[in-house]
This record gives structure tokens, sequence and C-alpha cells, in this order.
């Protein structure tokens, strides 16, 4: 998986998030839509930040890397982290957000991105307003292979439930996306099974959260989908979200276990480096 950050892009955004067989899962805009060039794989973004619109890419406002605070490899798990902005079309800083992502190895070349967002009002600001809204505040965009409409995909909750009508605006624990990814080349190029499982926190104030899926290959855990959320000065907003990358169709029993393991692991803290840390001005640990 890489992050991309750079301002050319009206937000940051992970690509290619790719399988166990090293096929990417995500995918790069709609594949029906030329207007949804703002579906970039996987994105933090909300319809409804203070009453502007942080979706689409026609409003002027955009998300920043303003620094990153540590890159950290390791035998369990890699981490980075940053701090982000959210600036309106004026340039004036609406939301500060600190991130920090681990990557997770698991068996079979199967793995977890796990993903904490601390969203708190910007510079000079007491409270933010997130809007309500179906859209945010992190969706995926799945490969056109798995989309259950453009390919040969299925959607599924942790309820079991399938498909769109069943699953949209449902509260569930996880929803999955899995299909066919065609693999190699030549005589040797042969179609398996893959998916994510995109996994909500019980520390999340929506949880077991609402979700907005798409039979066309998309998927978003709602956090506002009910109401409007309050930022404030005095209390961050924390929120945890996990990835689960597998091989094979949809596994209720893996995605049982990864969820609880994600469930049981504490969350990363982002914080100053110490005098018996040189060469680093920030740490973050568990």
């Amino acid at each position: 998986v890489r992050w991309h950050f750079g301002d050319q892009y009206p937000r940051p955004f992970f690509y290619p998030l790719n399988g166990p067989a090293g096929q990417p899962l995500t995918r790069m805009g709609h594949p029906g839509a030329e207007n949804h060039d703002h579906h970039r794989s996987v994105w933090f973004a909300s319809h409804n930040i203070n009453g502007l619109d942080f979706w689409g890419e026609n409003g002027g406002t955009k998300i920043r890397q303003k620094h990153w605070y540590r890159y950290r490899s390791g035998n369990d798990e890699a981490i980075m982290a940053s701090k982000l902005g959210w600036f309106d079309a004026e340039g004036r800083e609406l939301i500060e957000q600190d991130l920090a992502a681990a990557i997770i190895p698991l068996a079979n070349n199967q793995y977890a991105l796990e993903l904490q967002i601390d969203l708190r009002p910007g510079a000079g600001l007491e409270t933010v307003e997130l809007g309500k809204t179906n859209f945010g505040i992190l969706a995926v965009r799945v490969a056109e292979s798995l989309s259950a409409h453009f390919g040969g995909g299925t959607l599924t909750n942790s309820d079991g439930e399938q498909g769109e009508p069943a699953i949209f605006g449902k509260r569930a624990k996880w929803v999955d996306y899995s299909g066919p990814v065609a693999v190699g080349t030549g005589i040797d190029r042969k179609v398996t099974m893959q998916g994510i499982t995109y996994m909500d926190h019980p520390q999340n104030p929506s949880y077991p959260s609402h979700w907005h899926v798409r039979n066309d290959g998309w998927m978003c855990a709602s956090f506002c989908f009910e109401n409007a959320y309050q930022l404030t000065r005095q209390s961050d907003l924390r929120l945890r979200y996990l990835l689960l990358v597998h091989d094979g169709a949809y596994n209720e029993s893996l995605a049982g276990e990864v969820h609880q393991a994600f469930i049981d692991r504490p969350g990363m803290t982002i914080r100053k480096a110490s005098k018996s840390e040189p060469h680093q001005q920030y740490e973050v640990e568990r």
C-alpha cells in the first residue's frame, strides 16, 4: 500500500491497496461515471463540514498533509503517522487531523491496514460540526472486478446479509467486498478470489456503524448517517477502522478473529520523542 499526499491532489489517499497476490484490490475513480474522480481508492473525506463539501473536488476545499510524525518498520507491524489539515476555499483550517496507519502481517500474505484518526477543531476554532451525511469519513472504492455490478463481487456484512439493498443504511460491525482477481500473465494467468473486510471499532461513537454501500464497488462506514457530531476544543474525536485484505472469498470466522484482535489491541499514541530517543522528533506507541 502507498500513501499519496502531494499538493497535486485535493486530498491524500492510499493507492494501491494490493491483495495477497500483489494485484490492486482498489481503484482510482468510478468505472462508469466520469464525474467521480474524487473516488480515490482509500481516502478520508466528508460531504458536510460546517456546511462545506469536502467530498467533491469542485468547491475549493482541500485536505493537506502538514507534516509527518514517524515512519517505523517492524516484524509485528509497520507504522506511519502524519498530521493533516482540512482547509476551506479561503485557506482557513477547519479541522486538524492526526493519522496513524499500521500494516499488520497475517498468514498467507494477508494483512490488516489499521487506521486511526484524531480530529479536533482547527486553530482559533472552538467547535466544528461534522454535519449529517452518508458520505464520510473513510471511504473505499474497490477494483472493478470486485464490484457486484461491474465485476463478479459480493457485498456481505457481519450479520451475513448480502447485496446493496440488504446492507445499505443498516448497522453492522463490518462489511466485506470480495470478488475475482486475475493473477499472472499468458498461460499462467488465473482467477482467484480476494477481498477487503472493512471493520468498525466499538470505541467509535457510532458503533456499530450504518453503512453506505453500492453494488458499483463502494463502501463507507457512515459516521454521521443519522446525526451531526460536534467537534470541540475540549475533546478530540478518535475514530478507529481496519481493512482486512484477505485471500479467498469472505470468511466469517477469519473476520471475527481479526475483529476481536482489533478490539483487544490498544490504540496508537503519537508523542514527542524523549532525550533517550535520539535522531527522531516523535514516536508512535500503543
